[in-house]
């Protein structure tokens, strides 16, 4: 099929010229500054001419084409949604009108049609095929499952209407409760003006309100002798006498009233009434679709408003973990702008190992179904677009269908709460060593004062054979127990020393205080040579043993402990192991904070917290920190992890507690 193109050159032109090429049409272009006077003489044959976006020149050249040339079919595309544009370009003699021409799969499908399509909407047929009515209404059922618009349909149908009964006019009334009327919306035969002008009351006194109460069509064989209801002024003024209206139903109201009406007094066929009861309810379908479509778009708008405007960024991925939408939030988070990431896999999104790891978890969640985040929220590491990682707050959900399975997660940056928490704990670590030295070196130092007076005096005391000598050594001996315990007061508070091999040593005494203090087996054990310069996480690593031990002794009753220190050229290891009852894994995150604290202590250095137990096998803590720490650490506390480096921007995986398996982990920011 050869096809002429009418507008000037721009992208949508171009776009309709390659839909066109595709369906296998050779296209020619004019543009409208060249078009010849007179379409006759013009050497160009064509089957179709496509109108793009037509002033009224333009309409004026299709009639003087179709003049010449009645063989021809013209499509405008790209017309303005108004009704009286609509119908002008019927009125020119165009086959179709099509408002949403730049939607290619739209197009391709509407220009489908026209390859169907002779010059006349109802052409006269043999007897083996279907009648003129079957025929039209065939036509629009087609023209509405084509995505025809609900404004083009009624024009169209109202034209085919008129002429397949050989009526003078046609109407379709659009309901207009909130007004209480019911408005010409399309017809045929009508003075100019009328279409989208003219109204009647939707209440019983009208034709077309009395047809929109009724279950039945209401036919009139003359309006003159009707009693059921009163003529409007529309169909006086129009010379109307006969007629059909039927209700073009729909939910959850009624669209309107489909009419056919005659000037002369007719009586029409039970043929002619299911005839238009037909179109009516094809009509009605195409309504309930546009109502359908439209809500869904406001659905849709709605969803899209609520997603570019939260504060957290929200990405979905569908099941083999490639990136379908990623909201402004997000392209704040990550520095990726949206044209970017869609289409890629999600892992672009996190640190090594994670983003080696991510594929592995997608294959064994489809294979095993065993969930590690989905419908909980957790803690874990992005990567910017930049290569820095920060810690996230991320809550995964998924969707899963007929048609779609899909993985939605909702991530906040928590790097400004991690730092302010990291700078709260750090000022109360701080506060604890001012108190602990305060005890040592002011406390402490008075007591051993008193305690070598009161040594002094009791000895002078004995010399001179007073009966006070017993009180006075009982004295001193207080004295010497007052000043042991405000030292260990003070090595509570300040456990670790200041030099590198500090939490070495400091395990140590913890080791032997529980043995002494509780009367347990408690063994610590050393591998390699634990330097941690970073006293901040020296400190935390410590208090996490410190509560493990205290846990295993008065919940877990253990009767052996074990503390373990190791180090090499990747991660600085603790662990501690106990005998006792241990508990079942889903009363890991009990009501007590200890576990929390724990956590907390692990992710505040940038390191990852594992709890293992079952009932009667006892309980392993670990707490791991990447690499070893660096002589040049300073003793800082604002964020530096035990080899010196960012927390913010150059850490893994903030930790979790897990009954049996890793914790922490950058993981899928998605579905992990």
């Amino acid at each position: 099929m050869k096809t002429l193109v009418y507008g000037p050159p721009s992208q949508s032109r171009t776009m309709i010229e390659r839909v066109l090429a595709d369906g296998g049409h050779e296209v020619e272009q004019i543009d409208p500054s060249e078009a010849p006077a007179h379409p006759s003489v013009d050497e160009r044959t064509f089957d179709t001419c496509l109108l793009i976006h037509p002033d009224e020149s333009g309409l004026e050249w299709a009639q003087e084409v179709l003049r010449h040339r009645p063989d021809v079919q013209v499509a405008i595309v790209g017309m303005d949604p108004s009704v009286e544009k609509i119908h002008l370009a019927f009125e020119a003699g165009a086959t179709d009108v099509i408002l949403s021409g730049f939607d290619p799969d739209r197009l391709s499908t509407r220009l489908g049609l026209l390859d169907q399509y002779m010059s006349s909407f109802v052409r006269e047929a043999p007897e083996s095929q279907p009648s003129p009515h079957q025929a039209v209404v065939a036509e629009i059922g087609r023209r509405a499952l084509a995505g025809t618009e609900i404004e083009v349909l009624i024009a169209q149908a109202a034209r085919a209407v008129a002429r397949t009964l050989d009526v003078e006019t046609c109407k379709v009334l659009e309901h207009e409760p909130e007004k209480g009327q019911l408005r010409l919306k399309a017809g045929m035969g009508w003075t100019d003006g009328a279409i989208g002008h003219a109204t009647v009351t939707d209440g019983a006194e009208s034709q077309g309100g009395y047809t929109l109460k009724s279950d039945t069509p209401i036919v009139v064989d003359d309006l003159e002798a009707e009693t059921r209801f009163e003529t409007p002024d529309l169909l006086k003024d129009h010379g109307i006498v006969s007629g059909i209206s039927v209700v073009i139903a729909s939910t959850p109201e009624a669209y309107g009233v489909l009419g056919a009406h005659s000037t002369d007094q007719r009586v029409f066929s039970q043929e002619d009434v299911y005839f238009l009861q037909s179109v009516s309810n094809v009509l009605a379908g195409a309504v309930e679709r546009t109502r359908t479509e439209r809500a869904l778009r406001e659905s849709e708008a709605r969803a899209t408003s609520i997603l570019e405007t939260t504060v957290d960024g929200i990405i979905t991925i569908n099941s083999a973990g490639i990136i379908q939408s990623f909201n402004t939030a997000a392209e704040d988070i990550f520095g990726y702008s949206a044209s970017e990431v869609i289409g890629k896999n999600v892992k672009i999104l996190m640190p090594p190992p994670y983003r080696d790891e991510h594929d592995g978890y997608m294959r064994s969640y489809h294979e095993t179904g065993r969930e590690r985040i989905i419908g909980i929220g957790r803690e874990v590491t992005g990567r910017r677009k930049d290569g820095t990682t920060f810690p996230m707050d991320l809550a995964v959900s998924e969707v899963h269908t007929q048609s779609v399975h899909a993985f939605t997660g909702i991530v906040r940056d928590i790097s400004e709460r991690r730092r302010l928490e990291k700078e709260i704990l750090n000022i109360s670590e701080q506060e604890r060593r001012r108190i602990g030295q305060d005890l040592h070196d002011g406390l402490g130092q008075m007591l051993t004062g008193i305690g070598l007076l009161s040594q002094n005096l009791s000895r002078q005391l004995k010399k001179e054979g007073s009966t006070l000598v017993e009180e006075a050594e009982e004295i001193t001996d207080l004295m010497k127990e007052a000043d042991q315990y405000a030292r260990d007061l003070a090595r509570g508070l300040t456990p670790v020393d200041l030099e590198a091999n500090g939490l070495s040593k400091a395990l140590q005494r913890l080791s032997d205080n529980a043995e002494r203090l509780f009367g347990v087996d408690c063994a610590f054990d050393e591998v390699g040579t634990g330097l941690v310069h970073n006293a901040t996480a020296a400190t935390h690593m410590y208090r996490i043993a410190q509560e493990a031990v205290s846990n295993a002794v008065r919940h877990g009753d253990a009767e052996r402990i074990k503390i373990a220190f190791a180090s090499g050229s990747e991660q600085i290891r603790l662990r501690i192991q106990d005998d006792g009852v241990g508990f079942a894994p889903e009363n890991i995150d009990g009501p007590g904070m200890g576990v929390h604290i724990m956590n907390y202590r692990a992710r505040i250095i940038g390191g990852t917290l594992e709890i293992s137990s079952t009932p009667d096998g006892g309980t392993t803590v670990t707490c791991t920190l990447p690499g070893t720490a660096s002589p040049g650490a300073n003793n800082s506390t604002n964020g530096q992890r035990v080899d010196g480096s960012s927390d913010v921007t150059d850490r893994p995986n903030p930790g979790s507690s897990s009954s049996n398996g890793r914790s922490g982990g950058g993981g899928c920011p998605v579905a992990h």
